[in-house]
């Protein structure tokens, strides 16, 4: 979640946060010093009050103390895995009716666990399986609300002839199937041979409006029995209507309708007189034909707003579907509307069933996230989850609710239902709500008993990093410290632990170990708030060179990004740092930016950018290149917005097109990523859009033969120019002619499934003091991976050979794959080993030289990879299928397990059934396979695994 809640499994979480939480908490009384010195504003402070020397001392002086992490919203079950096989189990089997549910309790367990690309994909599985059109409404407007910003993308498709059904408006006036009596029909047949007066006079105001009875008469039983049975009416030739709030003009339009069956051209008004008059006398072919009528009207928020009152007043569906799409459409901004909130905090069972169907549950999930993602604290988040709570009708519904309004209570203080929900969220089988009830424990007082509540649930079952962490809130000094090492040790994705060691280190004036233990997780995991702790220890060391990389980074990842919880903008903060740094000139910045590509450096390398996008240089270039770097350190929305920002930025229409074409290509529209490749160079021939043409072709052909194409269109590459990036600046800095004369800056690779890649744009520094674009080098180590791949292994020497000329440092491991397929291992070792000792990321490299040594070396150097990132799944499969080797069953899926229980992975979750295939546990295997066929549904290997699995199944 925004502000107040976020997640800490979530790769990149934080990127949008309105309102983030800062790491630090100062002593209340040099806070409110700090807040008396901002404006008025409690999130606004004014660069020209508060000044560096100022924030040095207030963080050398201040306690430093990391908050505690908030209690996530999310579904945590203490098995992830067995619950997602449970689920794929049910969807084997369930009926189409149920199929949206689990899709929805699917991504509300991927929501746990971060996995945002899986939330995505199971969100469109319940919209495509949605059995109503009630479904349909609200999963599409939830894939639009999780797609705000990509609005681009959709637009790029239209020109590609495609576009993306979800985000389409739905014709409910159509869609939507209401069964509708019939009795009127069955009244015409029991009026047969009856002798009474063919025609009748309702008089309405002074107005009289003749009428054929026995048309009117098979509107509904009542009107049928007023005008042929027993009633007074059946014998009179006028009858007054004028008490029904009915007009003439309306009238007219039903009596139109009795004898034609379809409705005229009417105003709005005329037709809610209708709809009203059709209800009281229950003409129910009348009333669906105004309900859908008036449903085909509503086009604005005021429309809906209006028009859905009338709809829950007057039982009209279809009127009141079309009114929700109205409103879901335009989340979050309808939800800042007191008239829509009022509607959906107070809808009743009924009302709800008639505005929603059936999928009432789904609905109130979609505002409780977008009102919690607004403000979890407010009076409509806590009504929506009350609303929430009212529609759980299953297990695994209540227990979701139940934790989530806990949550929101707990925020609000409301401590006495906060401890009634996580309870009964608990209760319900909800393992992590007992972190909500330990934090009540706490806050009352009651540290001892919490602690002890959260000991009994560790010795009660497998236990998880975050209850180690959550009993470390309960005590202080050397056990909290071991608490964390655990939770750590079980999860090292919890960012909390290390932040809080390294706070603890800066304390006790280890600086050196507290720099290192916040750059243990930062070498893997880019969280804004580690990047802030680290950024004022740079502060309180003075080290404003180092504190400046680490803010333009966040303000790279979060433009709007706030400091010391809140009160002072990142980029106040940067204005006030900037100015104890040395300015560089442009070609200052090209040589930078070339040590840190060289070593590297990814944090360094986007500061370097950052600061290079304030000049007046082309900015189209540097925005993709940006994008790559966040690609690299899995920032993939932060990736899109630098990449859309280069489409913005674009000087030519043919790089504009460049640009657009991988903006599609990142979004999986690998085919419209290649037509605009094909567009832009029938426009002019570049360097990039070659290279994109060869990135989508070998993506998107299954051909082996492809690779010669893709080599065919390298070299085109490399005969093109690229689009140039000039300043015209007479450089004062003579160091740039001295050291270099020219630059190469390259780029990292992308993975593809059939061959590797490299997107690449150079620089050159002239002796002219002009800096250019220059691409001729800098695709060799690209199409040295190529002729790898087509077994030409001289030529791809050359390549990398000629690559390292230029310090591109990647190309040591192309180098080094090349000395292995010659069967010269040693050399394959010693080239990644200078890779390694030049890479500031080096977990990659230390993964690729393991396949180059004896049996000891790779694992220690695999063990290695797994403290500089343990979110590489490699070494943790090596390790596993080494101890399987050895016959060591228990060992090899302890190892694997060690690594599923914090990663999703299909890749483990596929070893480990096929070890407890092995081992002859059917129910496991199958367990895993069909929670790997949850995260990957048509993965081949795992369907044959699962089918022949499956068919041993006791």
């Amino acid at each position: 979640m925004r502000s107040s809640f976020t997640s800490e499994s979530c790769k990149e979480s934080q990127l949008n946060s309105l309102n983030p939480q800062s790491w630090l908490q100062v002593e209340r009384g040099k806070l409110s010093k700090l807040s008396s010195q901002s404006s008025t504003s409690p999130t606004s402070s004014s660069p020209s009050i508060l000044s560096i020397p100022f924030l040095v001392g207030l963080i050398r002086e201040s306690f430093i103390k990391v908050p505690e992490p908030p209690v996530q919203p999310f579904f945590k079950p203490g098995d992830y895995v067995e619950v997602l096989a449970q689920i794929h189990e049910e969807l084997e089997s369930c009926s189409p009716q149920e199929r949206s549910n689990l899709y929805l309790f699917q991504y509300q367990l991927f929501k746990g666990l971060g996995e945002a690309k899986l939330m995505r994909r199971s969100l469109r599985s319940a919209w495509l399986k949605g059995s109503t059109v009630h479904e349909k409404l609200v999963f599409g407007a939830w894939l639009k609300f999780e797609r705000q910003g990509e609005e681009l993308i959709s637009d790029l498709l239209a020109t590609c002839g495609k576009c993306a059904q979800e985000s389409g408006p739905i014709d409910v006036s159509s869609d939507l199937d209401i069964d509708i009596s019939s009795s009127s029909r069955e009244t015409v047949s029991m009026m047969n041979g009856s002798h009474i007066l063919r025609s009748v006079s309702f008089k309405i105001g002074d107005e009289k409006i003749v009428c054929d009875r026995q048309k009117i008469a098979s509107l509904s039983a009542p009107f049928h029995a007023m005008l042929n049975g027993c009633f007074s009416e059946s014998l009179c030739e006028h009858i007054d209507l004028s008490e029904n709030n009915i007009s003439p003009l309306g009238f007219r339009a039903i009596s139109e309708f009795s004898i034609t069956g379809s409705l005229n051209e009417e105003s709005p008004n005329v037709l809610l007189e209708m709809l009203i008059f059709a209800n009281k006398f229950c003409c129910e072919r009348l009333k669906d034909a105004c309900d859908r009528k008036l449903a085909s009207l509503v086009s604005t928020r005021d429309d809906a707003v209006e028009l859905m009152e009338c709809a829950l007043e007057e039982n009209s569906p279809v009127l009141a579907a079309s009114c929700l799409q109205v409103f879901l459409h335009d989340l979050p901004d309808c939800l800042n509307d007191d008239r829509v909130v009022e509607i959906f905090s107070h809808a009743n069972k009924q009302e709800k069933m008639i505005m929603v169907g059936p999928a009432s549950f789904s609905l109130y999930c979609l505002l409780s996230e977008v009102a919690m993602n607004l403000d979890p604290q407010s009076d409509k988040t806590a009504c929506f989850l009350d609303q929430l709570v009212e529609s759980a009708e299953t297990n695994r519904q209540k227990l979701l609710a139940f934790h989530q309004l806990g949550c929101v209570r707990l925020l609000r203080k409301e401590y006495d239902e906060a401890e009634h929900l996580f309870e009964a969220a608990l209760n319900a089988g909800h393992i992590y709500s007992v972190s909500g009830l330990a934090r009540l424990g706490c806050i009352r007082g009651h540290r001892l008993w919490a602690f002890d509540k959260l000991s009994s649930v560790i010795s009660s079952g497998t236990p998880l990093g975050w209850m180690y962490l959550e009993r470390s809130l309960c005590c202080e000094g050397d056990k909290r410290w071991e608490d964390l090492e655990k939770a750590t040790e079980l999860d090292p994705t919890l960012t909390y632990p290390y932040m809080y060691r390294a706070a603890a280190l800066m304390r006790r004036q280890n600086v050196q170990a507290a720099l290192a233990e916040i750059n243990r997780i930062l070498g893997f995991k880019l969280a804004l708030e580690c990047l802030e702790l680290r950024f004022c220890f740079y502060l309180a060391l003075e080290n404003y060179q180092a504190a400046i990389c680490d803010v333009q980074a966040i303000l790279t990842l979060s433009p709007d990004y706030r400091m010391f919880e809140g009160r002072v903008a990142a980029s106040q903060l940067r204005t006030l740092v900037r100015e104890h740094v040395e300015n560089w000139t442009t070609a200052d910045c090209w040589l930078q930016l070339y040590d840190r590509w060289s070593s590297v450096d990814d944090t360094g390398s986007l500061s370097v950018i950052y600061q290079m996008l304030e000049s007046d240089a082309a900015k189209g270039v540097l925005y993709f290149r940006q994008s790559l770097l966040l690609l690299r350190l899995n920032c993939p929305e932060a990736a899109m917005r630098s990449l859309q920002l280069a489409r913005q930025h674009a000087s030519t229409e043919h790089e504009r097109l460049v640009y657009e074409g991988w903006i599609l290509y990142d979004t999986g529209h690998c085919n419209e990523g290649l037509q605009k490749a094909e567009e832009s160079i029938n426009i002019k021939k570049s360097f990039e859009a070659f290279f994109l043409k060869a990135y989508a072709l070998a993506d998107s052909s299954l051909d082996p033969s492809c690779s010669s194409t893709v080599i065919s269109l390298l070299e085109e590459a490399l005969k093109c120019p690229s689009d140039r990036l000039r300043k015209g600046q007479r450089s004062s800095s003579i160091k740039v002619y001295t050291v270099v004369t020219s630059l190469v800056v390259t780029d990292a690779p992308r993975y593809l499934r059939h061959m590797k890649l490299v997107r690449i744009l150079g620089v050159e520094v002239s002796l002219t003091g002009r800096v250019e674009l220059k691409v001729a080098p800098v695709a060799l180590n690209n199409l040295g991976s190529v002729y790898v791949d087509c077994a030409k292994l001289d030529l791809a020497a050359d390549c990398y050979i000629n690559a390292l000329k230029i310090r591109h440092t990647r190309a040591h491991q192309g180098l080094a794959r090349v000395h292995f397929l010659r069967n010269e291992k040693t050399a394959a070792y010693e080239e990644m080993t200078k890779l390694i000792e030049k890479a500031q990321n080096n977990a990659s490299a230390y993964e690729k030289r393991s396949e180059y040594c004896d049996r000891e070396l790779t694992k220690a150097d695999l063990e290695m990879v797994t403290r500089l990132d343990p979110l590489r799944v490699y070494p943790y499969r090596y390790r596993a299928a080494v101890l399987m080797d050895s016959h060591k069953e228990k060992e090899a899926i302890a190892e694997l397990s060690r690594a599923i229980v914090f990663k999703a992975d299909l890749h483990l979750l596929h070893l480990r059934a096929a070890f407890h295939e092995h081992t002859g546990d059917v129910l496991a295997a199958l367990r895993d396979c069909r929670a790997a066929l949850s995260v990957d549904p048509n993965h081949r290997e795992m369907l044959e695994l699962h089918n022949r699995v499956n068919s041993h199944e006791p």
